[in-house]
């Protein structure tokens, strides 16, 4: 059992680093999905199809799945605080260039260079977080800093429907052209702050006394002597390692077919008013927010990952299908768009307990962002897949249904992993 007094040492990390980190995350979670909203304006005023959108979205994910390994790696090497803050910079000058786009090439162009900018950032935390934090404390701490995906749902989607509506035609500007200004500027302002504010590690921050950090160094060092400290080398040949990507390739699936359609669904089920489906779509991500934090408080306390994750990859399941069953029903839809929402979230928190206990060292950085970017080609797959069978369809039942059966089988998978 851990000491009341470590307690409050990681209670006083938790309260320097969580905040800051989960507020990076939903201006980075906000900069990479605002598209969703940008759609229901700019899709009409760039001659864009299903398709064209889906790609253009998910094209995201090829920028960031080639430079995700070398980011990472760069992270370990030049630290935590340049690097950290290089991304956010670079992230909100592109994702607010997007207010260019003119036409699919140059859609296509500012999304892939959006994920070029942003590789890095989620593993360089997931891997940051590791400097601190020992495997048995790690799902909560990923949870807390994950809900920034779930609160940037709930402010972001009636910020940006409000932006939208206020702001069409000011300066001459589409609404969604001020959509991707205005949610550009808080990710720049961001890492100018990480530049200042973030320690690279336990060593260099001043604000801790010698016997808390020998405390924080103590228990990493323990988690260490179980960990695989494999050559870079074999990190890409290992089998569990690729069993992982693939499992979060899954979830992903399921991840960005709601983070970058919820919009549609919602206005499918009967809402036609933007400002209306902004504030909708916060209310499956409220219920996620809470309900993945408290999971994952008791996925640590009873030391199991696997079932937790399994059993909420199949709830994610279970609420896609029934969004689809009961479309044409605004309050069943969100109810089960609800449901959805939280199954698939709850999955990330949990599941990057796994990795994280099995490596370290540099095959922890590597690992980490080989899973993370592998993981994210979802991102590409998963808003193309969905528009294609939209525009052969006309309608996203095929595709919400063809996202459950991807969880379900991540589900089976991840109960294949060892314990």
């Amino acid at each position: 059992m851990p000491e009341p007094r470590d307690d409050a040492i990681y209670t006083r990390v938790s309260r320097r680093l969580l905040p800051f980190l989960f507020l990076c995350y939903v201006a980075a979670y906000l900069d990479r999905v605002n598209v969703g909203f940008a759609k229901l304006q700019m899709q009409a005023d760039l001659a864009l199809s299903d398709t064209v959108y889906g790609i253009g979205a998910g094209i995201f994910f090829l920028g960031y799945f080639l430079f995700e390994v070398p980011s990472n790696l760069l992270l370990e090497k030049v630290g935590a605080r340049r690097w950290i803050a290089r991304i956010m910079v670079s992230w909100g000058i592109v994702s607010a260039a997007t207010m260019f786009a003119t036409g699919p090439l140059s859609f296509y162009a500012l999304r892939f260079l959006l994920g070029v900018a942003e590789a890095g950032f989620f593993p360089g935390v997931v891997l940051y977080l590791t400097y601190w934090y020992p495997a048995h404390r790690r799902a909560r701490i990923v949870a807390l800093f994950m809900s920034g995906v779930a609160v940037a749902g709930v402010l972001g989607g009636p910020l940006s429907g409000w932006i939208m509506q206020h702001f069409a035609g000011s300066g001459g500007l589409a609404g969604w052209q001020w959509l991707f200004l205005l949610e550009g500027i808080p990710s720049v302002v961001l890492g100018i702050w990480t530049w200042f504010y973030l320690d690279d590690g336990i060593r260099s921050a001043r604000w801790l006394p010698d016997a808390d950090k020998a405390v924080l160094e103590t228990a990493l060092a323990q988690d260490a002597a179980s960990q695989a400290r494999l050559p870079l080398r074999a990190v890409f040949t290992s089998g569990r390692v690729w069993q992982l990507a693939l499992v979060y390739f899954l979830f992903v699936m399921g991840l960005y077919g709601v983070s970058f359609w919820l919009p549609q669904l919602v206005k499918n089920s009967g809402v036609a008013d933007v400002a209306e489906i902004g504030l909708l779509t916060a209310i499956p991500y409220g219920v996620a927010a809470v309900v993945m934090v408290l999971v994952a408080r008791r996925s640590d306390r009873l030391g199991e990952r696997r079932w937790h994750t399994a059993l909420a990859g199949c709830a994610g399941a279970a609420g896609l299908v029934a969004s689809v069953l009961y479309a044409d029903n605004t309050v069943i839809a969100l109810a089960a768009l609800s449901l959805a929402t939280a199954g698939i979230l709850i999955t990330f928190p949990i599941f990057w307990s796994l990795p994280t206990a099995l490596l370290g060292g540099t095959a922890a950085a590597a690992g980490i962002a080989l899973i993370n970017s592998v993981g994210n080609l979802a991102g590409f797959a998963s808003p193309y897949l969905v528009g294609a069978i939209r525009d052969a369809t006309g309608s996203t039942a095929a595709g919400m249904s063809l996202l459950a059966a991807s969880l379900v089988a991540g589900a089976l998978l991840v109960l294949r992993t060892p314990r």
